[in-house]
């Protein structure tokens, strides 16, 4: 027994013994004597092919193949390569003595007999794919061998023993099948190039060629492959291709100097086989015709036209030259076309209607060309070859399309070829030039202007191309009628409609084109007039309901012109004149379509208005129209009659599309796609029965109008569109849990609807109401995409406001979160709104005070899908998008705080679109009603400090912050601010939409002074810093307004008024501040502390001047502000009344506006500043040049009632404001009190004193301005008494010269009344000239005699006649009163009169009244103006009877 036992142990399964055969390893010391013996016994057997069998891996079976695929692995891993070539060596060294050949002969024969055998050595491996087509490509095993081979064969040849050029003509001799790939890894493994290849085989061009054909029309046979041969066959077939293109590009371009030889033939080889398959892919697609079939090869020949060919084959020169040369062969290639096929056919070769593939290869070959190079290289094409008119037409459409500096670039080189076609009078360019011309315009006037805009351009003006001779005129219109057989109807239209520049003597050359044309047209049975306004070359004619919808569009494009600019349209005023038949017939019916007139003016009646009033609608077209808009008013009475009667019918549809409206929520909830369709199909007959304006099957567009001021009076046609918007809400809500299980059902809901247009309205009306009225008001009417809409449309100014839009926001942005998961970055942008996640990024932290303490920050990539847990543990939930839908606090709350923790959206609001900045902030905050808000005002207060402090000014400046700089904050705060007062021009632009009068928020209400004490606590703060911090305040209030003034677009009026109304905004803030920040105290040479008032004195100057309309003074609390902040810092001088006396000191002659002011408002001022004054210099007397305005006053107002009291010292102006501000107190001054003031005037005037004139020459300057003010501002009916008190100054002035230098337009010609320019606005300036003659035609006939024979009258008066008649002429003539003083003239009867008063002035006049530089300055004026009294100057006072001395005296 034990025996049996042990010869049964001692017996070895055969998986021991290989096992334990397996572990018998060579020490390292016996590899040599292995190898030696190894040697001995490969001699033994002389098999070489069999020895190179054992080399290489054996062929295992198709499964291995693919798992060895797979792993990726290489030969090398099964034998190491210096074991290799020490093997092979010394066997074939023996076997070639034995045969008598040499060793590389062997060895090539060797290397090649194994090829063979790879390649297809049985049937299993016939080169066929499994789909019967011809394999191009080696298998994935008998890619590895092949690898392995060659790999052998390196060995060898680095050690001498093969030679790669032999190999290559063995193998050419007898194969045929995969040179390709087989030349592609002799190239890889750096055995032969494929550059000696070319140069070696004569036959390398065919079967190249043909190889690549092959090689790019090749497909996979996916479904008998598995996905990684798929792959791995695509990258072989990408990297063959690759290698191949580029050796033929670095070998056919690169620049050759040398002579002719190998090099050259190799290099015209690439070339030819790069051209030919240049050739085989236009072929191919003009064989295809737009047909996706086939494409796939020439996308793969296409795909490798690429930049990166740049490499170790070709060089970025030589791969310019290939691409260049390319598209000249595509220019060039088979020109078979004539001009004027290209003429006739051109429209049909837009960029919209080019092959795909083509318009892939012209950006692919022009990638690396500049615009100008690529047009130099066409128009030199064009000059020396036959080309494809296609072709060169479809690339010029794919650069404009694709390059936007290409427009221009286009623009200048059709200029240079009209004036070189001009020049010389070649028709070769004419040509060249309309026909790029006209390709530019079938790309719209984004890419490229209209040909009509085009064309007028070119030829509609005198100094056009062809307007210097009667021979360039002939040239072109000789031209334009040689195309005329050939040029399709719109462009011969262009040409009629707006006929090239014709001088009145060549005018009958120009008809006989116009009568060539027009018989054209009517040979094409096409009208002239039928041709739109606004001019489209689309080629699209005779087309049904095509010039209906033509004149729809005019009409459309008319009322948008009209929005923007407020006036008619110059094109539609020209074709009301010049094109009256489409004016008249289809212009103006699109227009008078009758329609249920709103209650207030909307745009297009306005329009309508406008035309009324300019005699453009005929009075019967225009009556019918308002007839038949009535009518149209009470049909939809009857209609809603019967409707509301159908209302009560049993057989009320209602309710059956109620029940299958529930039918298809439920598919929709059960996910049954299928059934879709055909419950939409029912719903669409219902609602075809409730609206039976069904939608027709044309193409013609149906324009849906909202008349947004008329409710929807059918009940049916309400409960109808609710119910519909009900059913599309659940469904959102049943479909979206989770969220990414959508399907198509919204898609089709949809278009269901959108077939019903009546329906259609109705909902627009229904979501109008919603939106407008219930939570959501629109505040900007302009076209956004629906997701910015509806973040526009989301208001946060009241606390309803905000809960809404912060529910909203947060499951609009957490259902993009979960829609869009595990998306990358990029692609999640695409479901989030960015509007949506700036009200929340405002919201949530104003809402919700814990959202404070957690700032946002960019999540690191390791927790970007791993959210941290919310609220003690509380993780995020996918679905709590949908907890927002509830009313209850604590479930939005949660749903906020845990998005906003959400790593996914804190990377969101990194990014810059996403990131909300200081300016958007403010003008949230800026909106939100102090009273309807959501937090307390303590709780406001604080969220605004943690805003302005914490959050945006210490954040960088980069995500948004100011970085520290606390002016930067106080700048922004200022902008914000500024902005909300003013309103912008969208805002001006959408309330005139939506009949809304003012877009500026009112002050009353709003966060407005919360911001204000924002901006007072951070002015308060920089002033701590010291007088630096004062002066940096200062500096930016005043910057901040010089920016904000000259950045305004607008001219004239316009301009003003936004001038006007960015001054009072800036008042505003201004007033809020401290007063000493306008006026700093600095120190002198002498290290002395003065005031520096210049600033102060500029600005009124230059910007407080225009806001003194119309008392011609300046605010009440300006001129405070200024003057207390004028006393308060005086308190750092040494001595404040001597400094606050020498800055006033300049004030009556730098800045007279201001001592008016104070003169006017003394009686307000005067307690105000005493008690400033007071309060700094304890109990001292105001600064003596102050004193003396109380003591002027008390002057004037004594000088009304009794005789002259002696003059103060005081300037002329003072004197004169006190006198006028005292005779404006006494309402006219009647009876003794006026005759008393008379005689003060006259006693002024008899003392014969310079300064007393002057005094009562500024007080006509008062008087007039006042009187002016009556004029520009009804208003001011209490200045009327003004025209009184001119005649009674006029009375005593009027032998004087001075009262005539105020009405002097220059400031140098007024002398000492120059400050009469400073006190007063510009437009009062301008009307000097109606005022002269406005008061001075008042006056009696002896006044007038004596003011005719004062010195220097005649010039004064002439010149405020020329500029008077200027107002006239440039339309800045002032408007009357509503109700003018029984006195008062129409400005056009002040005209006359003054033209005939000016008239009889010269006749009456001494001839030497006019110096001869006066009469030469009136002549000019007048000889434009009005020759007759041009003529009346030159017959009276002629240059014979001119003083010369007058000249020396002036």
């Amino acid at each position: 027994m034990s025996l049996n036992l042990s010869s049964v142990s001692q017996k070895r399964t055969l998986e021991s013994i290989l096992a334990g055969r397996v572990t018998k390893r060579p020490k390292v010391e016996d590899t040599k004597e292995l190898q030696e013996a190894a040697i001995q016994l490969l001699y033994r057997h002389q098999n070489i092919s069999g020895l190179l069998s054992e080399v290489v891996i054996q062929r295992p079976s198709a499964d291995t193949c693919v798992e060895k695929a797979q792993q990726k692995q290489t030969v090398s891993e099964f034998l190491p390569s210096a074991l290799t070539g020490s093997l092979l060596l010394p066997v074939l060294k023996r076997q070639a003595d034995k045969l008598g050949v040499s060793v590389v002969a062997l060895s090539v024969r060797t290397v090649l007999k194994r090829l063979r055998m790879t390649c297809n050595d049985d049937d299993d491996y016939e080169a066929k794919e499994g789909n019967g087509v011809k394999r191009v490509l080696l298998t994935s095993c008998q890619r590895v061998q092949l690898c392995s081979v060659l790999l052998s064969a390196r060995e060898l040849l680095s050690l001498g023993a093969f030679c790669p050029k032999l190999f290559w003509q063995e193998y050419t001799k007898h194969r045929t099948q995969y040179k390709l790939e087989v030349a592609h890894h002799l190239y890889a493994q750096d055995i032969l190039s494929i550059k000696y290849i070319l140069e070696s085989d004569a036959e390398a061009r065919v079967w190249m060629v043909a190889g690549l054909k092959a090689l790019c029309s090749r497909t996979s046979p996916q479904a008998q492959q598995e996905e990684v041969q798929v792959e791995e066959e695509r990258d072989i077939q990408q990297a063959v291709l690759s290698s191949v293109v580029g050796v033929l590009v670095g070998s056919g371009f690169e620049e050759n100097k040398g002579p002719a030889g190998p090099s050259r033939r190799t290099s015209v080889t690439c070339c030819s086989i790069l051209d030919h398959m240049l050739c085989w892919l236009l072929d191919s697609l003009d064989m295809l015709q737009g047909q996706p079939c086939g494409e796939a090869a020439l996308e793969n020949w296409v795909q490798l036209l690429d930049a990166s060919l740049c490499g170790t084959s070709a060089s970025p020169e030589a791969l310019r030259r290939f691409f260049m040369h390319s598209l000249t062969q595509t220019f060039t290639y088979k020109p078979r076309l004539k001009v004027s096929d290209a003429i006739a056919m051109q429209n049909e070769w837009s960029f919209a209607k080019t092959s795909r593939l083509l318009t892939v290869l012209f950006r692919k070959l022009a990638i690396v060309f500049s615009v100008e190079d690529l047009l130099i290289q066409l128009q030199q094409v064009l000059e020396t070859h036959e080309v494809n008119w296609q072709n060169v037409l479809s690339f010029l459409s794919t650069l404009l399309v694709f390059n936007p500096n290409a427009q221009p670039c286009l623009r200048e080189m059709l200029g240079k070829l009209l004036a070189s076609a001009f020049e010389s009078y070649d028709l070769e360019n004419m040509i060249t030039a309309f026909l790029l011309a006209r390709q530019g315009a079938l790309e719209g006037p984004s890419f490229f202007p209209s040909y009509s805009e085009w064309f007028k351009l070119s030829f509609g003006g005198h100094s056009s191309y062809h307007g210097s001779s009667k021979k360039s005129l002939v040239f072109l219109l000789k031209f334009l009628s040689d195309l005329v057989p050939f040029d399709p109807p719109q462009y011969l239209k262009v040409h009629l409609l707006h006929p090239p520049y014709t001088a009145v003597k060549h005018r009958s050359l120009l008809q006989e084109y116009v009568s060539l044309a027009k018989t054209r047209l009517a040979d094409l049975k096409v009208s002239v007039e039928d041709m739109s306004m606004y001019e489209d070359v689309s080629g699209a004619t005779g087309e049904p309901g095509k010039h209906q919808c033509q004149a729809l569009q005019d009409v459309e494009r008319a009322l948008s012109l009209f929005t923007t600019t407020g006036r008619i349209s110059a094109t539609v005023m020209e074709a009301s004149i010049f094109r009256r038949p489409y004016f008249l017939n289809r212009f103006l019916p699109a227009l008078l379509t009758p329609r249920v007139l709103p209650l207030k003016a909307d745009l297009k009646m306005t329009f309508i208005d406008a035309l009324k009033k300019t005699e453009k609608i005929p009075a019967g077209q225009y009556s019918s129209y308002v007839e038949a808009c009535q009518r149209q008013r009470q049909q939809n009475k009857k209609g809603t009659s019967c409707i509301e009667k159908y209302d009560g019918d049993d057989s009320d549809p209602l309710e059956g599309l109620n029940v299958q409206l529930k039918a298809f929520r439920r598919l929709v909830r059960v996910g049954e796609d299928g059934e879709f369709s055909a419950q939409l199909a029912r719903i669409s007959h219902t609602l075809g029965v409730i609206f039976p304006d069904r939608a027709s099957g044309t193409d013609e567009q149906r324009v849906i109008k909202l008349h947004v001021d008329e409710p929807l009076t059918c009940k049916l046609h309400v409960k109808v569109v609710d119910s519909i918007l009900r059913t599309f809400c659940q469904c959102l809500l049943d479909a979206s849990s989770p969220p990414n299980r959508q399907s198509q059902w919204a898609a089709q809901y949809v278009d269901v609807l959108l077939g019903h247009t009546e329906l259609v309205s109705v909902l627009m009306h229904r979501l109008w109401d919603l939106f407008h009225n219930q939570m959501m008001p629109i505040v900007v009417f302009r076209p956004d995409p629906l997701t910015e809409a509806l973040s526009n449309a989301l208001l946060c100014n009241t606390q309803d406001n905000m809960l809404f839009c912060v529910r909203t926001s947060v499951a609009a942005v957490c259902y993009g979160i979960c829609r869009s998961n595990l998306l990358p970055l990029q692609e999640l942008q695409d479901y989030i709104p960015t509007g949506l996640v700036k009200k929340l990024l405002y919201l949530v932290p104003r809402l919700l005070p814990e959202a404070r303490r957690a700032p946002l920050s960019a999540p690191s990539p390791e927790t970007l899908r791993e959210p941290p847990p919310v609220d003690g543990g509380q993780e995020w939930d996918p679905r709590c998008w949908g907890g927002t839908a509830g009313t209850c606090v604590a479930t939005w709350r949660n749903s906020a705080l845990q998005l906003w923790r959400n790593p996914t959206f804190g990377q969101l609001a990194q990014l810059p679109q996403y990131r909300l900045s200081l300016s958007e902030w403010l003008a949230a905050e800026l909106r939100v009603q102090r009273n309807e808000d959501f937090l307390s005002d303590q709780d406001r207060q604080e969220y605004q400090r943690w805003a302005c402090m914490e959050c945006y000014l210490s954040g960088p400046v980069e995500q948004g912050g100011c970085g520290g700089d606390m002016r930067a904050l106080c700048t922004l705060i200022l902008n914000a601010i500024m902005d909300q007062q003013e309103g912008s021009p969208q805002d001006l632009l959408s309330n005139r939409s939506l009949g809304r009068s003012s877009p500026r928020l009112q002050d009353t209400g709003t966060c407005l002074p919360d911001i204000l004490s924002r901006l007072q606590e951070l002015v308060y703060e920089m002033q701590l810093s010291g007088h630096r911090g004062k002066e940096e305040v200062r500096q930016l209030l005043f910057e901040l307004l010089s920016v904000r003034c000259s950045s305004s677009d607008s001219q004239g009026i316009g301009r003003e008024l936004r001038l006007q109304q960015t001054l009072h905004a800036w008042n505003r803030v201004l007033l809020a501040l401290p007063a000493e920040l306008l006026v700093v105290a600095v120190r002198n040479a002498d290290q002395r502390w003065t005031l520096n008032f210049h600033s102060c004195i500029e600005h009124v100057n230059q910007y407080q001047r225009r806001l003194c309309s119309p008392a011609a003074v300046l605010p009440y609390h300006v001129t405070s502000h200024l003057l207390r902040g004028m006393l308060s810092a005086s308190a750092r001088c040494a001595s404040s009344s001597t400094e606050v006396n020498r800055a006033w000191s300049g004030v009556p002659l730098r800045c007279p506006l201001l001592l008016v002011s104070t003169v006017h408002w003394w009686g307000r001022l005067s307690p105000m500043l005493t008690s400033v004054w007071q309060r700094l210099r304890d109990e001292d007397p105001l600064p003596e040049l102050l004193k003396t305005i109380p003591d002027c006053l008390h002057w004037a107002l004594v000088s009304q009632q009794a005789a002259l009291s002696p003059l103060p010292e005081a300037p002329a102006l003072l004197l004169a404001a006190s006198l006028h501000l005292a005779r404006g107190g006494q309402g006219g001054l009647q009876g003794k009190k006026g005759q008393a003031f008379r005689e003060t005037l006259e006693t002024l005037v008899q003392t014969k004193d310079k300064h007393c004139t002057q005094v009562l020459v500024f007080l006509l300057f008062l008087c007039v301005t006042d009187t002016l003010a009556t004029v520009l501002y009804p208003e001011e009916s209490g200045r009327l008494g003004s025209r009184e008190m001119c005649t009674d100054l006029l009375a005593v002035l009027v032998d004087s010269q001075d009262w005539h230098l105020i009405f002097k337009i220059q400031p140098a010609d007024q002398g000492p009344y120059q400050a009469v320019t400073m006190a007063t606005l510009d437009e009062y300036t301008r009307l000097r000239s109606f005022a002269f003659y406005s008061v001075l035609l008042e006056q009696s006939p002896e006044l007038l005699k004596r003011a005719v024979l004062c010195p220097g009258f005649l010039h004064t008066a002439a010149l405020c006649y020329a500029y008077l008649f200027k107002l006239f002429l440039d339309g800045h003539a002032p408007n009357l009163l509503a109700e003018p003083h029984i006195n008062q003239m129409e400005p056009s009867q002040i005209l006359d009169q003054a033209r005939q008063f000016l008239l009889r002035t010269i006749s009456q006049t001494r001839p030497t009244a006019l110096s001869s530089s006066q009469y030469s300055q009136l002549e000019s004026l007048c000889a434009e103006l009005d020759p007759e009294v041009a003529a009346a100057l030159s017959t009276h006072l002629g240059p014979a009877g001119l003083s010369q001395e007058m000249d020396f005296l002036l």
